[in-house]
């Protein structure tokens, strides 16, 4: 182990005034309030209580329980596309009476002068605005910024982010977005859309609300793990499906993006849920719109359709193709310095709230400066399609294009973009308004707000992409709108690193097939060029966050370590049946970190290893200590039923902690037999196991804990999550990062 690098930290465990966490470039530290993120038990405890139960049911129980699933991915489908379609009818409402009442102010003081006042108004608007959502999530529900996708890829990996899939956290989600987007940040919907429906999911397959404290006691067979983990990626392919109109899209997103476990039945009931999310908000919108049973809108953001009767020549879209991944790279750089400055000086609630109104007030003074400074006119024709036109110094008749780009909500522009005659925009708008919105995006991630990064990223590439169309026009035929498309997809690319499903998004949400190809080209030389230079957005924030994260693979140069050099030693263990007094002090020793422990079957007071012959979970235990479960009771009768697995599912997901079991002096004198509630037959392996292989374990089977034993048998370690994640590759190679322990 002494020629592994330990340049890199991750946060370590803090008490409740903060932590002291060490940043990625090594060795300065900021202290801030966090909590430690938990993992999640993926592999289903197979105890004696768990097979009775299974033995029990029939055929048609199955089949009920198998067409429980599919209502319950409807009914997730149903209620994010409700969300949805809320959003972009609460968005559409406030932004339009916003542009609105700013383009009277700006029509009225063209003529008379102290067109400074309209500056003001537009700020103050914005500022307002972003002020009400910032609030809300500095000051009520924090893990509710940002998109929230880094947050779900880690809850699909195994990683249970603290409070991440909560009601609370949802309603803050679909508040702050609708403030953050008609506050005219540069943001987007669909991050938020894609988290909103991960919540849903992992709502309405539990059957209750903890938040509320309401149990409406249905689907309670589907409260654990595993099951939440198959629905929320299910939650998750709603969103995208709700923010694109995309629902093939969606069920490639979570496979790409999130999913730790696939199957084709799975498969089926996550694009059903989808199918759902998209007919129920585009039914919902017809209505809202006057136009009930024309289902013209295939999602919040409406690309609208591009045609097919033009050839495409894909050696023309060459030149697109590097541009996305080095300006991506640029991108997630410049956000990754910026975030650690925000770790490091604006953690606080009220100045991350007054960061967040400053980028307001600066999007609308920079918006207004590049409109008043615009001498880009363009005829105001009879099939014009501007929402907010402006025409502030250009003659009758005519009004001003880059008014076009940055007075208007981010869906629209990029609609504009795409669609807009050729002649619409001239060179140097689309070049000053990629200049600054690429900035202002920059800036905007990471405030702490509920914005996504996916409608900006395709502006900024959009904006490019038609400059580079435009000057390809003087040398050959070419509609710029074309190239806004291909853009459009290299930026997004460059940033989020993502392929296959971007692609299938992409063609569902413009319905045309003909473009696949060349944007398949452009996301994979994007995504090529940009892993030169530094990781996706997504990853990047998931680091920043201490987040014990397990990629596909592990490391490779890391076959030479063995199960015994990465296992935590010594660990745990607990006899079959166990004094009382000893489970309650493991379980209120701080510093015993595990959430599992093996059972053995004796331990010795010269702390020789036992042989394993099962592992136990801490919640199971703390519901054991709870209902008393001990031999002394079930010999004397004093206990009255059975413990049942319902009775661990009504404590999920939030077990008490140990500190609220009353254990009197009496009963720690008492027995407790751990046979019939362990899991019988944990994954174990060889001291001498490569990384690797026990990775691969780990990361295909979904465990929390994989027991390492010599060649009797014998406990010798204890592999966890944080223990697999701790290494990666870097400049000096394998490194060793200390990480949140889990």
């Amino acid at each position: 182990m002494a020629n592994i690098a330990k340049k890199v930290s991750w946060s370590g465990r803090g008490d409740d005034r903060g932590e002291r966490t060490p940043l990625l470039n090594g060795d300065e530290e900021v202290k801030y309030n966090r909590q430690v993120p938990d993992t999640l038990d993926y592999d289903n405890s197979e105890n004696q209580l768990f097979l009775e139960e299974e033995r029990r049911m029939s055929h048609m129980g199955f089949r009920c329980l198998e067409i429980r699933r599919w209502v319950i991915c409807g009914l997730i489908g149903f209620l994010t596309g409700l969300i949805a379609c809320m959003i972009d009818i609460a968005v559409e409402k406030l932004a339009g009476y916003k542009y609105f009442a700013v383009k009277l102010n700006i029509e009225k003081y063209t003529e008379l002068g102290g067109l400074s006042i309209s500056l003001i108004l537009w700020a103050v608007l914005n500022s307002a605005f972003v002020m009400f959502g910032a609030i809300a999530v500095a000051f009520v529900e924090p893990i509710a910024a940002g998109s929230g996708i880094p947050q779900i890829k880690c809850f699909l990996n195994g990683v249970k982010i603290p409070r991440v899939v909560r009601l609370k956290t949802l309603v803050i989600k679909v508040f702050g977005v609708i403030c953050s987007v008609a506050g005219g940040l540069a943001v987007g919907k669909e991050g938020p859309m894609i988290h909103s429906g991960a919540v849903v999911a992992a709502g309405v397959s539990q059957g209750r609300s903890t938040s509320l404290k309401k149990d409406f006691k249905i689907f309670e067979y589907f409260r654990r793990d595993t099951e939440k983990r198959d629905f929320v990626s299910a939650g998750a392919a709603a969103g995208v499906s709700a923010a694109f109109g995309a629902p093939v899209g969606g069920v490639l997103f979570s496979l790409e993006e999130g999913a730790s476990f696939w199957n084709q039945m799975l498969t089926w009931r996550i694009f059903f849920a989808s199918m759902v999310s998209t007919f129920t908000l585009n039914f919902f919108l017809s209505i809202y719109h006057g136009k009930p049973g024309e289902l013209s809108s295939p999602g919040l953001i409406n690309f609208g359709r591009f045609d097919s009767d033009v050839t495409l020549n894909y050696l023309s879209f060459f030149p697109l193709h590097f541009p996305g991944g080095v300006l991506g790279a640029l991108f997630n750089i410049i956000n990754y310095w910026l975030t650690i400055f925000r770790i490091r000086y604006i953690h606080r609630p009220c100045l991350q709230v007054m960061e967040a109104m400053l980028v307001a007030a600066v999007t609308a003074t920079v918006s207004f400066a590049m409109i008043y400074f615009s001498n880009d006119c363009q005829p105001l024709g009879q099939d014009n399609t501007e929402e907010y036109p402006l025409q502030l110094f250009c003659a009758d008749g005519e009004y001003n294009s880059m008014a076009t780009a940055f007075f208007n909500t981010p869906e629209r522009s990029v609609r504009s973009l795409f669609h807009n005659p050729p002649g619409t925009y001239n060179p140097v708008t689309l070049g000053v308004f990629t200049l600054a919105y690429f900035f202002l995006a920059v800036w905007t991630y990471g405030l702490t707000v509920s914005a996504g990064v996916f409608i900006p990223s395709l502006l900024i590439g959009a904006a490019w992409g038609r400059l580079f169309g435009i000057l390809l026009s003087f040398i050959i035929w070419a509609d710029p709108g074309k190239y806004a498309l291909i853009g459009a997809a290299a930026q997004l690319g460059g940033i989020v690193r993502m392929t296959l499903s971007l692609t299938v998004i992409l063609v569902e949400a413009t319905g045309n097939v003909t473009y696949g190809f060349p944007i398949m080209l452009v996301l994979m030389t994007a995504k090529i060029v940009g892993d030169y230079f530094i990781e996706g957005l997504y990853d990047i924030h998931i680091k920043l966050q201490s987040v014990p994260f397990l990629h596909w693979d592990a490391p490779p140069t890391s076959h030479w370590l063995t199960a015994r050099e990465v296992m935590s030693s010594p660990v745990t263990c607990l006899n079959r049946v166990e004094k009382v007094g000893r489970i309650v002090d493991v379980l209120s020793n701080t510093s015993t970190i595990h959430n599992g422990f093996p059972v053995v079957a004796h331990t010795s007071e010269n702390d020789e290893p036992g042989i394993i012959c099962g592992l136990i979970l801490r919640s199971q235990l703390i519901v054991l200590l709870k209902h008393k479960v001990f031999v002394e009771r079930a010999s004397s009768r004093l206990s009255q039923r059975k413990l049942q697995l319902k009775d661990f599912r009504d404590a999920y997901p939030r077990f008490p902690p140990i500190q609220s079991i009353h254990v009197s002096q009496d009963e720690r004198e008492c027995m407790m037999d751990l046979t019939e509630f362990m899991n019988p037959t944990p994954y174990t392996v060889p001291q001498e196991t490569s990384l690797p292989r026990v990775f691969k374990l780990f990361r295909a089977l979904g465990l929390r804990h994989l027991v390492v034993v010599d060649n009797e048998n014998r406990v010798v370690g204890l592999v966890t999550r944080k223990d697999l994640a701790r290494y990666h590759v870097g400049k000096d190679g394998l490194e060793e990062l200390h990480l949140a322990q889990t």
